[in-house]
């Protein structure tokens, strides 16, 4: 359950929206049972004087109070019930954008290596599947439990005071039965299996995207149906796992209802010597039972959320490994136009260096061009300069800086929305400008929506020099004082690189610029080359 702790104290910050929807729950708890016991009490009091008159006895009864506290139970029920359920689904879907904006800060802060570890379907799944089964820990298992526990240890006061003590505390032991069952029992009965099929479900999800992707091959190599088969066993496994859950939220949903009429069963037979002796009367004999049996409510709502406990714990334990901030500081910023490195040791956390005592100093309007082979380090020294992941050891100091990755990334966007990541303040005239640049401009201009021609999937209307000519412009236009481009030409013919080299050159000139590749001419014009071996 530690777990869950990080997520508990995240949800606690709006502590107030969730007393407030607490309160909310227990107004509509209570008015429920108010009602069910007062309507129970004035039907037995009008029975009772019923009788009173056909057997020529002269009686009265009140039917102004009674009835007039029924209706307004009867609203207050209605009415705290709609702005329970308006107030506390608003304050979920609120803890539930906190819980995502926290991940996604996380995310932020670990290297992107760390993040290129599963696909983009997997890390969907964990800011999907994994936080939406944490929606459960407030509306579903916090409250209700605590309102459970609350409303019973009112019911066993009013029976200690309307009745005796040691009814009272039989009653606490029967309730407390049900309520150990409803919860703590059950999620250990369901703990692992349900822990293991938001996993299971996720690869199931994934094995059937690459079913479809690799339909062809699957086809041609004549296995479409065997793995189809396969396919349709996991999903009946994981169907009977989840029937063996639901089933024991059942049994145990049953056993706690069975305790609980047990113990209006009770109060009502030794509420009978009670009523024979003069101690209560009947009416008083007959609501208890009945707000006994108004718990079945509060304590329905528990086995459900302590049979999927097991799947929330699990969802928090993956989202605490799998997304981490660095443990080491990355790159520090300075106000500065100078980049320095100090005995640095380059490579990622739990993994040998690359490099290992490299030092450099750039200063503001240099040049500089790092080459080597494949291996060398060369994004690694990058992603270090850039701050994207920390240094193994040493120090690196470095003003704002505009990084150019190996990656191609083109978002599923108009070209507009794609350039103004480097800028968003940047006029239609100046992205113009950086697309004339590039040697992008043409090729707009001649698309109908010009700047807001839509790119497709990964920019999947563009050709591969396009496309890093696109990302190259995004990078341009940003006014970072340090600019690094880690193979800036990738996919470019060399007469357009020819062309293009100067012109970025000059565009660029006052800022200290890095750029890496496999061989100089793959680089802008630089002052000093840096080889790695």
């Amino acid at each position: 359950m530690r777990d869950l702790r990080p997520w508990f104290t995240l949800i606690l910050q709006r502590r107030g929206r969730l007393f407030i929807g607490a309160l909310l729950l227990l107004a509509t708890l209570i008015s429920g049972i108010a009602l069910l016991a007062l309507s129970g009490w004035f039907l037995t009091e009008t029975a009772l004087v019923g009788l009173l008159f056909a057997a020529g006895i002269q009686a009265y009864i009140n039917l102004y109070v009674p009835g007039g506290a029924i209706r307004f139970f009867a609203v207050s029920r209605t009415v705290a019930r709609y702005f329970e359920r308006l107030y506390n689904h608003n304050t979920v879907l609120r803890l539930l954008t906190d819980i995502r904006v926290a991940l996604f800060d996380r995310m932020a802060q670990s290297g992107h290596r760390d993040r290129g570890r599963h696909k983009g379907a997997h890390w969907l799944s964990r800011l999907t599947a994994d936080v939406d089964a944490l929606d459960t820990l407030y509306l579903r298992l916090v409250a209700p439990s605590a309102l459970a526990a609350v409303v019973a240890l009112l019911v066993v006061v009013l029976v200690w005071l309307l009745f005796t003590w040691e009814i009272a505390l039989t009653l606490l032991a029967l309730l407390g039965s049900a309520f150990v069952i409803a919860t703590w029992v059950l999620y250990r009965r369901t703990q692992g299996l349900s822990g293991q099929l938001n996993e299971r479900q996720e690869l199931l999800r994934s094995e059937v995207i690459e079913h479809l992707e690799g339909f062809s091959e699957l086809t041609a190599a004549g296995r479409i149906g065997k793995h189809a088969a396969l396919l349709k066993r996991q999903a009946l496994a994981l169907d009977k796992d989840q029937a063996v859950i639901e089933t024991q939220t059942g049994w145990h949903l049953a056993l706690t209802q069975l305790l609980i009429n047990l113990s209006a069963v009770l109060v009502l037979w030794t509420g009978l010597k009670l009523f024979q002796n003069g101690s209560v009367s009947g009416p008083v004999l007959v609501m208890l039972p009945i707000v006994l049996l108004g718990l079945n409510e509060v304590y329905a709502m528990l086995p459900d959320a302590f049979g999927k406990l097991g799947a929330t714990v699990a969802a928090a334990k993956r989202l605490n490994e799998e997304i981490k901030p660095s443990a080491v500081h990355p790159a520090n910023t300075t106000t500065g136009t100078t980049l320095i490195a100090s005995d640095l040791s380059v490579g990622h956390p739990g993994s040998a260096p690359v490099m290992t005592h490299f030092s450099l100093s750039a200063q503001a309007g240099d040049r500089l061009g790092i080459v080597g082979v494949s291996g060398s380090g060369k994004s690694s020294l990058a992603d270090t300069f850039a701050g994207v992941i920390p240094a193994l050891s040493g120090r690196v100091e470095r003003p704002p800086c505009a990084y150019l990755t190996q990656r191609t990334v083109v978002f599923e966007d108009t070209v507009k929305a794609n350039l103004l990541l480097g800028n968003p303040k940047a006029t239609d005239a100046e992205l113009w400008r950086i697309l004339q640049l590039v040697e992008l401009a043409e090729r707009f201009t001649r698309e109908d929506e010009r700047l807001n021609t839509w790119l497709g999937s990964s920019g999947n209307r563009l050709s591969g020099g396009e496309a890093r000519r696109l990302v190259l412009a995004r990078v341009l236009l940003s006014s970072a004082p340090l600019v690094i481009l880690d193979e800036p030409f990738t996919g470019v013919d060399a007469d357009t690189r020819t062309r293009i080299a100067p012109l970025i050159d000059r565009w660029l000139e006052g800022r200290t610029v890095i750029s890496l590749g496999h061989g100089p001419e793959a680089l802008l014009p630089s002052d000093h080359i840096l080889h790695l071996s």
